[in-house]
């Protein structure tokens, strides 16, 4: 059963990252990518905000763009990635050098990522304990018995039984849920002030994921820390989020508070999404509503609104001519001009 949302709790005035303008571009022998094309997105303290939107859309791109793990033939071609650290220094991510002593000092420290398929992260042929030992070690001047202490301390509060034994323990050795726990301990194992969480749950059973999604909340509880969590999945943002951004072919065409999004959704995409969710009364042989057509090859961007090809309120002449910019509506912002076209009746 679905859990109540708590109420919001008011946003803080300064946010942790502030991402303006961002471009991350993939240059592929069959042409240019634009997989993250023009993002303003703000990321709050002590606040989980859900990227929501279909595959593809460009949420694992951006969430690796902070980090500066985009693989080649991708990088970054414009706009900013200030973080705001505990010092009061601001950083500018997108300009750090890679590999430099300062962005590694942020990365996995001050803001570190779970990814979606742990096995893809965690080394294969070295033990558990030993992978998140080195992780504390990295960024802390603590000896290997402290490290190694800290270690099984972490695998026991994100619920892993017998720590002191899965400690000793390969990855192979453990099952799906018990991997993306340890891998969420290595996360955590520096209390980063952003956790950055690429669908974690997606490979895992519904009864696992709702461990994992209360882990997380709990965690960021106690470590008073930001969640940036990137999902395809509705019920996940109504569980978790606080904050909802949703992405459609690298832009952010809704932005909203959970509340706000779900009770009056502005962008025909996110409209479309909330339809095509499931409801409780549906008489058998209904067919569940779901969102036209498929989203566009990326080397083939439509004009325009890049939704308009499968949008039902398209409006010729001014969608396929003009490109909708993030404007204020209400107490959230949207991308989309049959706004305008409201406002001017």
């Amino acid at each position: 059963m679905m859990q109540q949302i708590p109420m919001p709790t008011k946003p803080y005035a300064k946010p942790l990252v502030e991402i303006r303008g961002l471009k991350t571009h993939f240059f592929t022998d069959d042409g240019l990518v634009k997989a993250v094309e023009g993002v303003d997105l703000d990321i709050l303290p002590d606040r989980t905000l859900c990227l929501l939107g279909e595959s593809g859309c460009g949420k694992s791109i951006m969430a690796r763009s902070i980090l500066r793990i985009v693989d080649a033939p991708g990088r970054i071609t414009g706009g900013s990635i200030l973080y705001h650290a505990a010092d009061g220094r601001t950083v500018d991510l997108s300009r750090a050098r890679a590999g430099s002593k300062e962005l590694r000092s942020i990365r996995g420290s001050d803001i570190a990522m779970i990814f979606q398929e742990p096995m893809s992260s965690l080394g294969p042929i070295q033990k558990i304990g030993r992978q998140i030992s080195e992780t504390i070690r990295l960024h802390r001047d603590v000896t290997k018995a402290e490290a190694r202490e800290e270690a099984i301390d972490m695998l026991a509060r994100v619920g892993i039984p017998r720590p002191a034994e899965r400690y000793e323990a390969y990855p192979f050795e453990l099952s799906g849920g018990m991997r993306q726990r340890a891998m969420i301990a290595m996360a955590l194992s520096c209390q980063p002030r952003l956790l950055i969480a690429d669908e974690p749950t997606t490979a895992l059973d519904v009864t696992t994921q709702a461990q994992i999604l209360d882990l997380i909340a709990e965690l960021k509880d106690e470590f008073k820390m930001a969640v940036m969590l990137i999902t395809h999945d509705l019920g996940v943002v109504a569980e978790v989020a606080d904050d909802v951004a949703v992405m459609y072919m690298g832009k952010i065409v809704e932005k909203s508070d959970v509340f706000g999004l779900f009770e009056n959704p502005q962008h025909p995409y996110t409209r479309a999404l909330l339809d095509s969710v499931p409801r409780i009364g549906v008489k058998a042989r209904d067919r569940l509503p779901a969102v036209r057509g498929m989203v566009p090859h990326p080397l083939a961007r439509p004009s325009g609104c890049t939704f308009r090809t499968r949008c039902d309120q398209f409006m010729p002449g001014i969608c396929d001519m003009q490109e909708p910019q993030l404007q204020q509506r209400g107490k959230g912002e949207v991308a989309c001009f049959l706004h305008d076209q409201e406002a001017g009746q």
